[in-house]
């Protein structure tokens, strides 16, 4: 067992933080701590609110509090909605006694050392205000790269750091004047002397992101360090321990970084152990991790060292996985069409776990990702609940009507060769901070659990030979045990649930990684089950319902019931081709033939998690021919597979649909009416009502339907009002699923 010290960015306490903040630097740490503690090691995290910033001292003016109450409230605010993030770790806040102690002692031990001084600099004071100004209360043009709005102390585009009078046309951002520059003394840090320890410092941290090491290494060697004044004239902060320094306050850049020191030490009293924290900060063995975003770069790889090494005696950072921005249109995250990006307002509407999943799929790790509520939607719906949660639900809900106890059965090699392959890339990536890889290697099995479970079809099996379906489904358990403890960290509670599902004991935590790969207890009861995820449905995302102009409406011999379904031009196709796209791992490009005169039909579509290559590959299905041309991640797409959707009636599979007789390609499925031959858009297809059910005693979802004499008992039929016409040719083709596939009776098309 090792210890693992995990320090976490400290958000500034002047508002509710949003995605951004969670997918930087809060929720790459609790994955990370979940899987230590998965491998059996000790962990210490710790973070909390940075209340001491300018922006806190803004915010507070023009709310008409104190900065005090204004910091202390949105650290209630966003401790909590941290923790209903599932995201658990000493949350402290740097206004409180024990870290002005400890900035203190820290102070006052570079200063014993010879690292801090006093030296008359100068700084920006506003004539008009009367009062010297703070950094952030200083903006203007950055002069390296151009970026407007700069605050004075350093530039958020370029990372660049200013003293005063280095930025272009500055302005006082509480009057608009501009401000002077007029001398006062301040401490500073002697930062030079620290080079040459630091260039030897980062030489063996190869390990390192590539943006962390190069925008380090930049800074030692083509920038060089200069030593920075710790002092500010302020009264909010941390009081300078030196007589006669009462107009002044210790410096936010430098105080706020001995946070993680301090809440270390602050937790070990609060549990009773007031020397715990010696075990992690004071231990070789020990390393140290700092998960933050880019902008904090240097004060993370070059000041918090240069200070611990300073101090003398304490550990420093191991690696410093810094992420890039979440960005929404371009720009940093502030509101969208879909409503409030800050977390309380989101976890109003969805479950900690969806969140979670999203923001590991696009976490900014090596470059800025963009955060769309459109692919929120898309990702949650097609990954996570298509994919992930598919497999869980329909193994666990098949293994206890059928068994009610995990069945005898032995490891299939198959599937032992599956996880174990799946493990090792997890640790591997999670191992090294890469989160969003180790997640893919999670998706990963789990498409291949579908597949399996697909390819055994036990749904058949079970009628044939009980013990061999047994024997697959042991199996496929195998399966939902191993991903319910490699996803945990990601998914943690929707984890727990499946973990109680099949009947185990204890937490995942308890059980440890080791789990993946152990042996099912045989006879062990099941639980009753249901989906762990649900599908997402953003209203905000609908197109608004508009009158239809006369120019959409149909030609006059089109009036009547069904005209909407008359829009679209459905055709019968075989797949001859099936190839991954090339840009989007989850997509498949497929070659359609519709019997058109030009060769197969070129669609894209989102359904590999759910159906492998051979399954596809041949298969008749149905096509709407007259989409609108459609663009995906730069691979055009004309048309769209058609196919039996059971979520909104309690299930969650996806069936293709098919003709239940052979019929040439390109055959039109108009139901014996006459259909439009203009080109349509999405909407246009979701305003038909196409369900798919059971035909009993001739009637379909309890109307009357007339049936070809061969119709199968499972049919896809249009639906206007009472009239019910089947989905098919007009004649003796009708359109239906694969038997057995689960689908339920009210599925509707999509």
């Amino acid at each position: 067992m090792s210890k693992v010290c995990i320090n976490i960015a400290w958000p500034y306490a002047n508002g509710p933080i949003h995605l951004g903040h969670v997918a930087g630097s809060l929720l790459p740490p609790d994955i990370f701590r979940r899987y230590n503690l998965l491998l059996g090691n000790e962990v210490l995290m710790v973070g909390g609110s940075d209340q001491h910033g300018t922006p806190i001292t803004i915010s507070a003016e023009k709310n008409g509090m104190t900065p005090e109450a204004y910091a202390d409230k949105y650290h209630e605010i966003n401790k909590k909605a941290i923790e209903d993030l599932n995201i658990h770790y000493f949350f402290n806040k740097t206004h409180c006694p024990t870290h002005f102690e400890v900035t203190q002692c820290i102070f006052n031990k570079l200063k014993d050392n010879g690292y801090i001084y006093v030296k008359e600099t100068e700084q920006y004071f506003c004539p008009k205000c009367n009062r010297f100004l703070p950094d952030r209360y200083v903006e203007g043009i950055c002069p390296k790269c151009g970026a407007e709005k700069s605050r004075s102390d350093q530039c958020d585009s370029c990372g660049t750091t200013f003293e005063p009078g280095d930025l272009k046309e500055p302005y006082c951002t509480l009057c608009g004047q501009t401000p002077e520059i007029r001398p006062t003394k301040q401490f500073f840090l002697k930062l030079s002397a620290f080079t040459d320890r630091l260039i030897d410092y980062i030489k063996d941290k190869d390990y390192w992101k590539s943006n962390v090491k190069s925008f380090t290494q930049n800074w030692l060697q083509e920038e060089g360090l200069t030593d920075r004044a710790i002092t500010r004239d302020m009264s909010w902060g941390v009081p300078i321990p030196v007589e006669g320094w009462d107009d002044k306050v210790i410096y936010v850049w430098f105080e706020a970084v001995i946070g993680y020191l301090s809440a270390s030490i602050e937790y070990s009293r609060m549990i009773g152990k007031p020397d715990y924290w010696k075990e992690y900060w004071k231990n070789p063995e020990c390393k140290h991790y700092y998960f933050i975003g880019k902008d904090n770069i240097p004060f993370h790889s070059i000041i918090w060292p240069a200070i611990l090494m300073g101090v003398g005696g304490l550990e420093l950072p191991y690696d410093i996985p810094a992420n890039e921005y979440l960005m929404i249109g371009g720009g940093k995250l502030s509101k969208s069409r879909g409503g409030a990006i800050d977390i309380p307002s989101v976890l109003q509407k969805y479950d900690a776990d969806v969140i979670r999943y999203y923001l590991s799929a696009v976490m900014p790790d090596t470059h800025d990702s963009e955060f769309t509520w459109e692919d929120f939607q898309t990702k949650v719906n097609t990954e996570l609940v298509a994919n992930l949660g598919n497999f869980f639900h329909r193994s666990l809900d098949f293994s206890k009507k059928n068994f009610g106890t995990i069945p005898a059965g032995e490891a299939d090699p198959e599937v032992t060769k599956a996880i174990e392959e799946a493990l090792a890339e997890y640790k591997e990536c999670v191992g090294h901070c890469d989160f969003k890889k180790g997640l893919k290697a999670v998706m990963n099995l789990s498409s291949f659990g579908n597949k399996y479970f697909n390819d055994a079809a036990p749904w058949k099996l079970v009628k044939e030979d009980k013990d061999a379906c047994g024997k697959v489904i042991y199996n496929v358990l195998r399966l939902v045990q191993a991903l319910s403890v490699m996803a945990w960290p990601y998914v943690p509670a929707a984890c727990e649930k499946v973990w109680g599902f099949l009947g185990n004991e204890g937490t995942i935590e308890s059980a440890g990684l080791d789990a993946v790969l152990s042996p099912l207890k045989a006879g062990q009861q099941l639980n009753d089950s249901v989906p762990v995820f649900k599908k997402l449905d953003i209203p905000e995302l609908k197109e608004p319902k508009q009158e239809k102009k006369k120019e959409d409406s149909q030609p006059s011999n089109f009036t009547g019931p069904f005209a909407d379904f008359r829009r679209l031009d459905v055709r019968v196709g075989t797949i001859v081709a099936v190839d991954d796209h090339p840009e989007a791992e989850k997509l498949y490009v497929l070659k359609v033939d519709l019997g058109e005169e030009e060769g197969p039909r070129q669609l894209v579509t989102n359904i590999k998690s759910l159906f492998p290559k051979d399954y596809m590959m041949g298969r008749r299905l149905l096509v709407i021919s007259n989409l609108k041309k459609a663009k995906f991640r730069g691979v055009e797409s004309y048309g769209m597979l058609m196919a039996a959707d059971d979520e909104k009636v309690g299930g969650d599979h996806l069936a293709l649909l098919k003709p239940n007789i052979d019929v040439p390609n390109g055959t039109k499925l108009n139901c014996g009416m006459e259909n439009s031959s203009s080109r349509i858009e999405l909407k246009h297809f979701e305003a038909v009502t196409i369900k798919a059910s059971t035909v009993v005693d001739g009637k379909f979802m309890g109307k009357d339907i007339k049936l070809p004499h061969n119709a199968p008992k499972y049919v896809v039929a249009v639906i206007d009002g009472d009239q019910v016409i089947p989905f098919g040719d007009g004649k003796d083709c009708v359109i239906t699923v694969d038997e057995g596939c689960g689908i339920l009776d009210g599925a509707d098309i999509r």
